[in-house]
């Protein structure tokens, strides 16, 4: 399983259950590694999204103790539920998409964490895992700096070298 996520300079990633930045290249890059493979979420995420609707061409699975059960998306009401829905795909195809709580709980068991680094401070009031202060944590790749949309991002891949079994 890996996460895939925006940090600012502070490891900031949103404010009011919004994205802290507009950047159409990070967009692009989230589109094209999630296609067609498995997002897993909490329920704030899915309510974030336009109509509170799920991602197209994707399965999403999304942690909603209570909520109630849609045709458009698989509904969990557990951690114990999750574990047994993603038995059915292959951890390379999971991405956990936030949000910060689900982050924090998810992270023990992802394998890599795909950061879009940005240069700025988008004033957060939730926050990702400082990947760069953990010990089990380490940045394997960094890209060239991409400008988007008045930001410069780099694409950062982190990876774990104490993986927990989920």
């Amino acid at each position: 399983m890996k996460a895939i996520v925006a940090v600012d300079q502070k490891w900031g990633i949103g404010k009011k259950n919004d994205l802290l930045f507009s950047l159409p290249e990070d967009m692009r890059f989230f589109r094209k590694t999630t296609l067609n493979k498995v997002v897993v979420m909490g329920s704030n995420t899915l309510k974030s999204f336009p109509g509170g609707n799920p991602l197209k061409n994707r399965t999403n699975i999304v942690l909603f103790p209570g909520g109630e059960k849609r045709e458009d998306c698989t509904i969990v009401d557990s951690m114990d539920e999750l574990k047994a829905v993603l038995k059915n795909y292959d951890p390379d195809d999971v991405f956990v998409i936030g949000g910060a709580m689900f982050y924090k709980t998810m992270l023990p068991y992802c394998s890599e964490v795909l950061v879009t680094k940005v240069d700025a401070d988008g004033g957060a009031e939730v926050f990702y895992e400082n990947l760069d202060q953990k010990p089990e944590w380490s940045c394997i790749s960094v890209s060239d700096p991409v400008e988007t949309n008045g930001y410069t991002i780099r694409f950062t891949t982190y990876k774990n070298s104490n993986v927990q079994e989920f």
